[in-house]
C-alpha cells in the first residue's frame, strides 16, 4: 500500500453502551442506516475526497467486533488497519493512542468514535484542521462551552484571539476546575514529528501538549459518551 498522506486513529476498544442497549454506544442508530460512528467519520471521509490518502488506524477490542463488522462498510474508502489493544500501553484511551501510533504515518489526526460536530459547514473541519499541523503543529476542533459540568467531563481548552488566529492557550483533560476554561475539543491533530505526544491529551496528569495549537470552531459538539450525550 502507498504511504498514507494523513493517518486518522480511531480508538474503538472502550467498554460502555448507552440507552441499556446491548451494543456498542457507537453503533447507536441517528437516522435509517446511520450511526453515531458514521457521524463521526464524516470528516475523515471528506479528507478522502479532498485527495488525501487516508489510513484509518482502528484500535478495538475482542468485545468490538460489532464495531469491526460496521466498518466494512468503508473498507473502498480508507485503507484500515485494525490494531487489538495492547494493555501493555495501559487500558484507557491513551493506551489505545500508543497501540496505534507504530501504524501512522504523516499527520495523525485523533478521531473518537462517540463525538460527533454538528453546525453547518463542519464536514471540512478536519481537513483545515490537518492542514494548520503544518504550520503549529497541532490543531483541534473545538466549540465554545461555558457549563462547568460539561467542562469537567472533556477536553477543556481556553481558547483566544491572537494576530487574528484562534488557538489554545490552555488545555486540560476532564479538569476538577474548569473555571478560565471556554471551549472543548472534539477532534485533535498533530504533524507527524509531535504525534508521539498524542496520548499525553488524554493521559491522567500528562501535560497537555496541546497550547499554541490552532483552533478550528464548530458549532457544537456531541459526546454520546456523558449523560447528557
Amino acid at each position: 500500500m502507498p504511504a498514507p498522506d494523513v493517518s486518522v486513529i480511531l480508538p474503538c476498544a472502550g467498554i460502555g453502551s448507552r440507552f441499556g442497549a446491548p451494543y456498542p454506544k457507537e453503533l447507536h442508530c441517528l437516522a435509517p442506516g446511520v450511526t453515531v460512528l458514521d457521524r463521526s467519520l464524516e470528516s475523515v471521509v471528506e479528507l478522502v475526497k479532498s485527495g488525501l490518502h487516508v489510513r484509518l488506524v482502528v484500535v478495538f477490542g475482542k468485545h468490538k467486533l460489532d464495531t469491526v463488522r460496521h466498518l466494512a462498510r468503508y473498507a473502498e474508502i480508507f485503507h484500515m488497519v485494525f490494531v487489538f489493544q495492547d494493555e501493555s500501553y495501559g487500558p484507557g484511551l491513551d493506551g489505545a493512542i500508543r497501540s496505534a501510533l507504530p501504524m501512522t504515518r504523516g499527520p495523525v489526526a485523533l478521531v473518537l468514535p462517540d463525538i460527533v460536530v454538528t453546525g453547518p459547514d463542519t464536514a471540512g473541519t478536519l481537513l483545515s484542521a490537518v492542514r494548520h499541523t503544518a504550520e503549529s503543529g497541532w490543531s483541534v476542533v473545538a466549540a465554545e462551552e461555558r457549563d462547568p459540568e460539561t467542562l469537567r467531563q472533556m477536553g477543556a481548552l481556553t481558547v483566544a484571539e491572537a494576530d487574528g488566529v484562534l488557538t489554545v492557550a490552555a488545555a486540560a483533560d476532564k479538569p476538577a476546575d474548569p473555571s478560565g476554561y471556554n471551549a472543548f475539543w472534539g477532534m485533535v491533530a498533530a504533524g507527524e514529528a509531535e504525534a508521539h505526544r498524542l496520548p499525553d491529551v488524554v493521559a491522567e496528569g500528562a501535560a497537555s501538549p496541546l497550547a499554541g495549537a490552532v483552533a478550528v470552531m464548530v458549532d457544537g459538539i456531541v459526546n454520546y459518551n456523558t449523560p447528557s450525550g
